[in-house]
């Protein structure tokens, strides 16, 4: 029972981000006016109406396909928070990892809040949303590299590591609208797309580990005979 709840938690880490990185790119496409991955933020795509935006970058913003993007985002944050739930044995060894556990969560129940309050219907809670995807969630992200050796998560930690440099870096050039070369849009990716590659690669780990597990020969018998 306990090797099946990880298993199913691996593919609600995989799919999650997966079926949101792929919604993004059908949102996009559907675009008739230009889509900028510098200049457009991800928020963009789920705006329900269609208007100049002045926060920022002055931009026009009509997406066809916004309820495809905000349902996506909604389904990501709930795949992640049990994908995390289903996983939770695992994190628990540790004070940290529990906290991290608890962070990253967070940061998923930002991906339902973004996606049920769209920026153009509800900024503030929307912001809210943001802010536990980049902010929150990222601080989760920087302490799952202090996870205890011998686990699926200590044995991503040169990878953990590297993606909360990437993210965290991501994150301060965003809201602080230091955007640097990549733009509005491009920081706001690094933030939350590096994150979500991790969990992709959390999620193929702990699938691995599993089926390794589930071909190791059973123990032999002892005959105290």
């Amino acid at each position: 029972m306990a090797q099946r709840r990880l298993v199913f938690a691996a593919a609600a880490l995989i799919v999650g981000p997966l079926q949101f990185a792929a919604a993004n790119i059908v949102a996009q496409l559907a675009w008739t006016t230009p889509y900028s991955l510098a200049h457009n933020n991800i928020s963009d795509l789920g705006n329900v109406h269609c208007q100049v935006s002045e926060d920022g970058v002055p931009r026009y913003i009509c997406s066809p396909l916004h309820e495809l993007l905000n349902t996506s985002a909604v389904l990501c944050g709930v795949l992640l928070i049990v994908g995390l739930a289903l996983s939770s044995v695992l994190w628990r060894r540790s004070w940290v990892g529990a906290l991290a556990c608890v962070l990253l969560a967070l940061g998923g129940s930002g991906f339902v809040l973004a996606g049920l309050a769209p920026a153009d219907v509800d900024l503030n809670l929307h912001v809210v949303g943001a802010f536990l995807i980049m902010g929150v969630g990222n601080l989760g992200l920087a302490l799952s590299a202090f996870a205890r050796r011998g686990n699926p998560f200590a044995e991503l930690r040169v990878i953990t590591v590297a993606a909360t440099a990437i993210a965290v870096v991501a994150t301060w050039t965003h809201f602080s609208h230091s955007y640097g070369p990549f733009g509005m849009g491009g920081s706001e990716r690094f933030a939350l797309f590096t994150t979500q590659l991790w969990f992709v690669l959390l999620g193929a780990n702990l699938l691995r580990a599993e089926v390794r597990q589930s071909s190791r020969p059973p123990h032999p018998s002892v005959d105290h005979r």
